[in-house]
């Protein structure tokens, strides 16, 4: 399996090429630089590998995938992992690129937001509309409770069982995280500021006969502060829409609010850009820094459409020209995984014969 949780390394680690952004794109990118037997680091702001498919809609359908009828933003991931796996590709992950310097060979250095240091002579943004952050609960006060109390990510669900969980939001993230932790929290209570989901249908309609089983509880309304005891987190207010406040005492509060991108550091690395996004042309998707390439929803070009398709073209034609950067005087030769014998190598499949 792949190593999604590769630890910061003091030293500078020298690589042919680092992929800025985990999505579905960027995995596929890993994908197109191994069959021409290319090395990638990747980097992502999320602590989990799927970008967007897995952040906003993880179990919502795609059905633009070609020769895949429908999938899941999760399935696509899980599929994408499965098959980047022969090119043992290094994630790291919970980490932004904070700095890009080109140096006097040419190469660049990646330095990102835990100082992991990359000596890299191609670089692939492939970071959507940028890294995404979550959007926190506007309550004075309450940031001194984050990752003690206050939660926007389940990174280790075990940490909620037998607790008094509320869930804050109206979105996949929240239902599923509530329908998941009836049965193994004390209690659930799922706040949202309206009687309306942008959620799975079947998930709402779960939800509901949960509350009226009396498993777990919908409150509508919005936190607009708490108590505390100590330096514990004692108790949330929430005010309905009939202007009425509640106390609601818990011991954990996650929410999910939703993520939002934000550019980041990549608007100061010198690159041509058109309404926040790069400039690339649809020959090499090439940026105006030579060895820097751009694919995905990030770059911009005549015709662009934001589709997770084009991106996947645009990731083997970025390939095929890093190639040519990287090693001038090399030819190189167009194959297909179905006839030839070094991607079957590469790949690690047996080549078929055929009577």
């Amino acid at each position: 399996m792949l190593d999604l949780h590769s630890s910061p390394l003091t030293s500078i680690i020298e690589t042919e090429a680092v992929i800025v952004g985990a999505g579905p794109v960027g995995l596929f990118q890993v994908f197109e630089l191994g069959l021409l037997e290319i090395s990638a680091h990747v980097i992502d702001s999320l602590p989990v590998v799927g970008g967007q498919c897995v952040e906003l809609y993880p179990d919502k359908p795609i059905y633009d995938i070609p020769a895949v009828p429908v999938c899941t933003g999760q399935e696509l991931t899980n599929n994408l992992l499965k098959q980047i796996e022969p090119f043992k590709p290094s994630f790291h992950l919970g980490q932004e690129v904070v700095e890009v310097k080109q140096q006097d060979d040419g190469r660049f250095l990646v330095v990102t937001s835990k100082d992991t240091r990359f000596l890299t002579k191609t670089i692939f943004i492939a970071a959507g509309v940028g890294s995404f952050q979550p959007r926190t609960i506007k309550v004075e006060g309450i940031a001194q409770f984050e990752n003690k109390q206050l939660f926007y990510y389940v990174k280790n669900p075990e940490v909620f069982f037998g607790k008094n969980i509320v869930i804050c939001g109206g979105g996949d993230s929240a239902l599923d995280w509530a329908l998941n932790f009836v049965g193994k929290a004390e209690s659930v209570i799922l706040i949202h500021r309206r009687d309306g989901f942008k959620a799975a249908p079947a998930s709402i309609a779960k939800m509901r006969g949960l509350c009226s089983e009396h498993e777990m509880q919908f409150e509508v309304g919005q936190i607009t502060g708490f108590e505390e005891k100590g330096s514990t987190l004692s108790e949330i207010k929430v005010t309905g829409a009939d202007g009425v406040t509640r106390r609601i005492p818990l011991d954990m509060l996650l929410v999910f609010f939703g993520l939002s991108p934000k550019l980041g550091p990549i608007a100061d690395w010198g690159l041509v850009m058109e309404r926040k996004q790069l400039l690339v042309d649809t020959e090499k998707f090439a940026t105006n820094i030579p060895g820097i390439y751009a694919v995905g929803d990030i770059n911009t070009y005549p015709g662009k459409k934001k589709l997770i398709l084009s991106g996947f073209h645009e990731a083997a034609l970025a390939a095929f020209a890093a190639k040519e950067y990287m090693y001038p005087d090399k030819k190189i030769h167009l194959q297909y995984t179905t006839t030839s014998p070094k991607l079957h190598k590469v790949l690690g499949v047996e080549t078929p014969t055929f009577d």
